[in-house]
């Protein structure tokens, strides 16, 4: 699923199906979660299998039993999954991604979480949106998987946006293609939940402001669209988005319009928000990935402000 690239050091919700209560907790075992993940490592062994792709990446110890709870579809090629996960010690930063260990399926999904850490904390879910692939997880995913559905899951990811109280406040760029929205969303979601906390108690990290600019082919494949202008229209002042479509081929509704381009998301609209305050995360297809990231070098952007995932 991804590769990491450049980090950020010391910084580095939809409504799906049914609902879960806290107190439900899966059928595996401690022991069957081990044996789960341990069988999977051990066969997964394509060429481009995630494992292998991440096997340098930093994860946690901890493989957590997780059930299956909501799940709804997003858009006609993306099913979102809500998972409960009952263990107290599994838990995850804005941004990070999941090993995703299916029983009697070999091979290891990875998928990136698109949920904010604070509903974790407060409700033991997390939320996920698979893209359809003739690949044996989405698969299963999109084909098989049902409520009380039960998996395995594991953290890693060295991609994520978790700021300290006593840290200097920080402007957030998130730049998006496709399916790549799924950790920039955990993290604009985070960065609202830090606000929320913000003006209520005046506690915590004082976020700055947050511009979301994500790419789609059209406005069907545009994820979370509602959830992303309901955060808009909550707090104005600190978080704004410029939604892009490529290849439109339909009216695009009266709600949506103010916040469409049609065409690509381009170099200038980019180099605006550039500061010395400001930090740039990337998540899409390579090519993607690789042009922004070399054009905010370019503009002489610090390394160590960009922060880019890729996934394919």
């Amino acid at each position: 699923m991804t590769c990491v690239a450049a980090l950020v050091p010391g910084l580095v919700g939809s409504s799906v199906g049914a609902v879960c209560t806290r107190a439900a907790s899966s059928r595996l075992t401690p022991r069957t979660v081990r044996n789960l993940s341990l069988s999977s490592t051990m066969k997964s062994k394509r060429k481009t299998d995630h494992l292998e792709r991440t096997a340098s990446v930093v994860r946690r110890e901890v493989v957590a039993a997780a059930k299956v709870c909501g799940a709804a579809r997003e858009s006609p090629s993306v099913k979102s999954l809500r998972l409960l996960v009952s263990d107290e010690t599994f838990s995850f930063k804005a941004g990070q991604w999941i090993d995703f260990f299916i029983p009697a399926v070999p091979v290891v999904g990875g998928f990136s979480i698109c949920s904010s850490p604070r509903l974790l904390e407060q409700e033991r879910m997390i939320e996920l949106a698979v893209k359809y692939a003739n690949h044996p997880p989405a698969l299963w995913i999109h084909n098989e998987c049902t409520l009380d559905s039960e998996v395995a899951v594991r953290v890693g990811g060295e991609f994520f946006f978790d700021p300290q109280p006593t840290d200097a406040p920080r402007n957030l760029v998130l730049i998006a293609g496709g399916v790549g929205i799924n950790p920039l969303l955990s993290i604009l979601r985070y960065s609202a939940d830090l606000h929320r906390e913000w003006a209520n108690k005046r506690s915590g990290y004082e976020i700055g402001t947050v511009k979301l600019f994500y790419s789609a082919k059209n406005t069907s494949e545009l994820l979370f669209k509602k959830n992303i202008l309901d955060l808009v229209n909550e707090f104005p002042e600190k978080i704004a988005c410029s939604l892009h479509v490529t290849k439109q081929t339909t009216q695009i509704s009266a709600e949506l319009r103010p916040y469409i381009t049609e065409g690509r998301i381009m170099e200038e609209e980019i180099k605006g928000h550039i500061s010395n305050e400001t930090l740039f995360y990337i998540c899409g297809p390579p090519p993607m990935t690789d042009f922004f990231s070399k054009q905010l070098e370019n503009n002489h952007v610090p390394k160590e402000h960009i922060c880019f995932e890729k996934w394919w």
